[in-house]
């Protein structure tokens, strides 16, 4: 089984070579740089399993070096930040981060979310994740092997294979593409996922705990801004009226 290559991007010294050992011990590759603009650098020569962006580092920062690595890539980013409040987790999901850890962390936590976020991006065998859901190829790792939903357990989509239609909406389950008015969406593996999730209960009023729970494999509770933003990303792809907000309760697919 091929090492699991992590990006690190992280300007202080300190933590940057302790995270680097850690996550070294725990079995991953690991390259560390600085600044943004190296990460960026370091993207593109050899494109990781998975990326940690703290927010402020100097040359590009963080939200901005996960923009341009989403243009560029499906890649699953994990956001650093130093303030559970701060603006900057928003801004970091708004550019694409698929979620954030809030420091200083414990290296056991950041081990757990980097583990969730893999197997959910079809990692837990090894497997990258190089193109998006839809029409920039389908859903084709990017160290080669196939990525999005596994074989079985909690990977397999909801829907059984099926083709999902909600009015001009088309959801096929089994080919992982997603259509609107018979045009191909683009979707980053972690809003498919959130998509399945709707599409499993059309009409049904889905939890922001439930949504991390299935999609994020949150077996704890979670920071729900994480569910409200992909939720947005989410509706400027499909269409704004598709998901419904029920106040108090959660989010649900328009049948």
């Amino acid at each position: 089984m091929a090492e699991t290559h992590v990006l690190f991007v992280e300007d202080d010294d300190v933590i940057r070579e302790a995270t680097q050992l850690a996550l070294e011990r725990d079995g991953y590759a690991v390259t560390a740089v600085g600044d943004g603009l190296a990460g960026l650098e370091a993207f593109r020569a050899d494109q990781p399993d998975i990326a940690l962006l703290d927010v402020m580092v100097p040359g590009l920062d963080g939200v901005s070096l996960c923009r341009r690595i989403r243009d560029a890539s499906t890649v699953p980013v994990i956001m650093l930040s130093a303030r559970a409040d701060s603006i900057d987790v928003v801004l970091g999901l708004e550019a694409g981060a698929d979620d954030y850890v809030t420091k200083p962390f414990d290296g056991a936590v950041l081990v757990a979310r980097i583990r969730a976020v893999l197997r959910r991006f079809g990692h837990a065998s090894g497997q990258g994740m190089g193109g998006a859901y839809g029409p920039n190829g389908g859903h084709g790792g990017a160290h080669g092997g196939q990525g999005g939903y596994g074989d079985g357990g909690q990977d397999r989509p909801p829907g059984g294979g099926e083709v999902l239609r909600f009015g001009e909406l088309e959801v096929d389950t089994e080919g992982m593409e997603v259509r609107t008015a018979g045009r191909l969406v683009s979707l980053t593996p972690t809003e498919m996922r959130l998509l399945l999730e709707f599409s499993s209960a059309p009409g049904t009023v889905l939890s922001r705990d439930r949504l991390l729970e299935r999609v994020w494999d949150y077996g704890w509770g979670g920071d729900t801004r994480v569910v409200d933003v992909h939720v947005q990303r989410l509706r400027g792809k499909i269409g704004q009226d598709r998901i419904e907000t029920v106040r108090g309760f959660g989010y649900k697919l328009r049948g």
